[in-house]
């Protein structure tokens, strides 16, 4: 695939940006950063909302077509609990799966440790089957991390969870493993930023592991510092559906911020996906990303192409003292 077809292999959506503050049924500063995933016949958002005291929650926003006539839930669906050691300032960029062997769903989202010097961001799992009750599961990793999500099956009876903690500085993916969702271990790096390029001062992961016959496509942001700042852009790698070991990875970006909403808001120059859904008749995958932490995009591809893209590229990932 050429660079010029790799540029539009993702367009925008021409509604975009699909929710905004002014959107919202109460009043919040900025909404954005949505998990997604198809639930009964809508598909369902759940939306990062910030209030003017700059804490997050989390509220259904629900879609037919998933582009358009959103239905929002009247008061946030989901918010911080202390009795499970969330502290004040929220819960913030949902990924959502349906996890097959428990049938429910399971959110990870980040959430702050309350009690613990600085409040650091951590991951918090929660469980559903309606999206109007939760049931807290735990807190599995260590903080500092964030940009967490299950992957929708088992692995030889072993759960497997990607991550994205800071290890002496660095902000790595990382994949984890447990066989009862609470005790963890089997600690690896999945995906290295990489050096001097478009993600080199960090990476994370963006909506949960989508399977496909050729592997696991693995959609993710990256950030480099400029002069001006930072900018956070969308990569994919795709890894083997066993080992979970990255088979393809592209080398540039596919998607960066170029319009207005996107380079311009409560941080500048980001866009930040968390949430996916494929139609499995047409191969349309729909990417919501929040833009620039303040309002919802909607990216659209043929998941197909995007998996054709990546098996054109080598398995380029090794930090480059491994080259």
């Amino acid at each position: 695939m050429s660079n010029s077809q790799l540029g539009e292999m993702f367009s925008r959506y021409e509604g975009n940006p699909i929710l905004t503050p002014a959107c919202w049924p109460y009043e919040v500063g900025a909404t954005f950063n949505p998990g997604a995933v198809r639930f009964n016949d809508d598909v369902l958002l759940l939306v990062r909302a910030e209030d003017k005291q700059g804490y997050s929650h989390l509220t259904v926003a629900r879609s037919k077509d998933g582009k358009t006539d959103w239905r929002i839930d009247p008061e946030p669906t989901l918010r911080s609990d202390r009795n499970y050691g969330e502290d004040v300032f929220g819960l913030e960029d949902a990924r959502i799966i349906w996890l097959e062997e428990r049938q429910e769903y399971v959110i990870a989202c980040v959430s702050f440790f309350a009690g613990i010097v600085g409040e650091p961001p951590g991951i918090s799992l929660i469980a559903t089957n309606d999206f109007s009750t939760f049931r807290r599961m735990s807190c599995p990793l260590m903080p500092p991390n964030k940009d967490a999500s299950l992957f929708p099956r088992t692995f030889k009876g072993r759960y497997a969870l990607v991550h994205r903690p800071i290890i002496e500085g660095r902000a790595d993916i990382w994949i984890s493993f447990s066989p009862d969702l609470k005790y963890w271990g089997e600690h690896r790096p999945l995906i290295y930023a990489k050096h001097r390029a478009w993600d080199c001062n960090r990476v994370g992961l963006g909506p949960p592991p989508i399977e496909t016959p050729e592997g696991w496509l693995i959609i993710y942001h990256g950030s480099r510092i400029t002069a001006s700042g930072g900018i956070y852009r969308i990569g994919v790698v795709l890894l083997d559906l066993e080992t979970l070991e990255i088979t393809h990875r592209g080398k540039e970006w596919i998607f960066a911020p170029r319009e207005p909403y996107e380079k311009v808001g409560q941080v500048d120059n980001v866009v930040f996906p968390c949430g996916a859904v494929v139609d499995g008749t047409t191969n349309e995958l729909l990417v919501y990303y929040g833009a620039s932490d303040s309002v919802v995009g909607l990216a659209v591809a043929n998941l197909k192409d995007v998996v054709t893209y990546l098996k054109s590229c080598d398995g380029y990932g090794q930090p480059h003292y491994l080259k």
